[in-house]
């Protein structure tokens, strides 16, 4: 709960800080909330105007996710031109085409010219392309040509994430004249950390970093100061791979060029810990069988997205029951059994879980390949019966004197040892099997180790237990 000592946004007539937007816990204040809240209810357009029209992106966005649907949709209409569009890319997806399509294409349109190229593309990619072409059409024959470029490229690619605003100048050019350009030419991006080269065909021949410019004289040729740009990034590349690249090299930014070698657009850092951040977020969620859902999606898209795989998951929970069945005379005769089918179960699906994950997140981050996969592979192995000893000898102990009966500890506890080594070895060579077939391994590896867990503990157990009692063991 708020203090009376909070602070009161737009009280005293100043520009909200961070402090007045945020709690100590990161999270929007409930007081600059209900303040917003307040003033939209009230239509008090200048209050708003003076509170949210200069926040942060990043900030705008979190108010409009914080707001009520109406809310949002009645923010935007009184704040008219002075909504900053670019907090559209802060926002779930959901959220951002609830609002766009409340608004007319033409203040989409006029909207769309005063962002940077790379958060139009965001705004528009989702749309339809009826409104998309409708949009565009709009626009600036330049601009428009850009637009269309980018959103032909495919989803998730460097080509839409890419700005094709950069600044670019010929080799024959001097150090003197390219700043005389960057001083006078309104249209050049805001900011931007290296000049690129070109021939008169847009060919990319090198690129010049803003501080070896600063530092060299007016009349020295930008020939004489460039660096290949060793790094170029395709337009097509996968935008996971292109932020890959950024990773390696520590790169600011990067050139992206077409299939020509042309120089098209410049991919920059902000965007790229965007994607890094989204690309985490989808393999975390896609580990938890969810695929690319969203806290603002409604409850059919919800749905939708997690049955899919409750179904399969389904399938494998039945695969398991059919080898308890098998059992069932065994069960019977030994009601302990039942008691105790639980433990082997739960520690084998989590040391699956364990090793999965540490697998599934070197595969996507390059960290496991064909060269070390042997000698992981059999690092998880000795893990897994390491962790099976000891595991399996608490157990076994705990199970023979909770039940009396050493036999029946020493049965738990060497089925214990196998379903860890199974848990590790399907832990691993799971995802990697996925991965070799061109599959995603953070979608299904979680249902189908869990499957291999259960079943191959079951059946050890189970088999065990019916194979000693075959050999005279007395029930419990």
């Amino acid at each position: 709960m708020e203090g009376q000592d909070d602070p009161k946004p737009g009280a005293d007539a100043h520009e909200p800080t961070h402090a007045d937007i945020y709690g100590e816990d990161g999270v929007i204040r409930a007081s600059f909330l209900a303040h917003i809240g307040a003033a939209i209810a009230d239509r008090d357009t200048l209050t708003l105007k003076q509170d949210v029209g200069h926040l942060h992106q990043s900030e705008l966005g979190d108010l409009l996710e914080a707001l009520l649907p109406e809310q949002r949709r009645a923010l935007v209409d009184l704040l008219g031109a002075d909504f900053d569009f670019s907090s559209l890319t802060e926002v779930d997806e959901a959220i951002r085409l609830e609002i766009v399509d409340a608004l007319p294409n033409a203040q989409i349109a006029q909207a769309v010219q005063e962002l940077d190229s790379d958060d139009a593309v965001y705004i528009l990619e989702d749309l339809d392309e009826a409104d998309q072409d409708e949009i565009l059409a709009q626009l600036p024959f330049t601009e428009r040509i850009r637009l269309r470029r980018s959103l032909d490229y495919p989803e998730e690619s460097a080509g839409r994430r890419m700005q094709t605003e950069f600044v670019a100048v010929p080799p024959f050019w001097t150090v003197g004249q390219t700043i005389d350009y960057m001083r006078d030419d309104q249209n050049l991006p805001d900011r931007f950390s290296q000049v690129f080269v070109i021939d008169p065909t847009f060919t990319l021949l090198g690129a010049v970093d803003l501080d070896k410019i600063l530092r060299s004289k007016r009349s020295v040729k930008i020939e004489e100061v460039m660096h290949e740009t060793r790094h170029a990034i395709p337009a097509s590349m996968d935008q996971e791979e292109a932020a890959r690249e950024f990773e390696q090299y520590d790169l600011l930014s990067a050139a992206v060029v077409d299939e020509n070698e042309r120089l098209v657009g410049v991919l920059t850092i902000d965007d790229v810990v965007d994607v890094i951040q989204q690309e985490a977020e989808e393999d975390l969620l896609r580990m938890g069988g969810v695929g690319d859902e969203e806290l603002s999606d409604t409850v059919i898209d919800t749905s939708r997205s997690r049955v899919p795989w409750l179904l399969v998951n389904l399938v494998t929970a039945f695969l398991s029951a059919s080898v308890i069945s098998m059992f069932g005379a065994t069960i019977e005769e030994m009601v302990a059994l039942a008691a105790l089918m639980p433990i082997v179960a739960s520690l084998g699906g989590n040391a699956g879980t364990q090793t999965m994950t540490v697998t599934v997140r070197a595969l996507a981050t390059r960290d496991l390949d064909i060269y070390n996969a042997g000698r992981v592979i059999r690092r998880e192995v000795m893990v897994g019966l390491l962790n099976g000893a000891v595991i399996a000898t608490i157990v076994g102990l705990v199970a023979g004197f909770w039940f009396q009966n050493a036999d029946l500890g020493f049965v738990i506890a060497a089925a214990m040892i196998i379903n860890m080594l199974a848990a590790a070895l399907g832990g691993i060579l799971i995802p990697l099997f996925l991965d070799r077939l061109g599959a995603d391994p953070a979608i299904s590896s979680s249902i189908f180790t869990t499957m291999v867990t259960d079943v191959i503990g079951f059946f050890a157990f189970l088999g065990l237990a019916a194979w000693w009692l075959h050999l005279g063991y007395p029930p419990a």
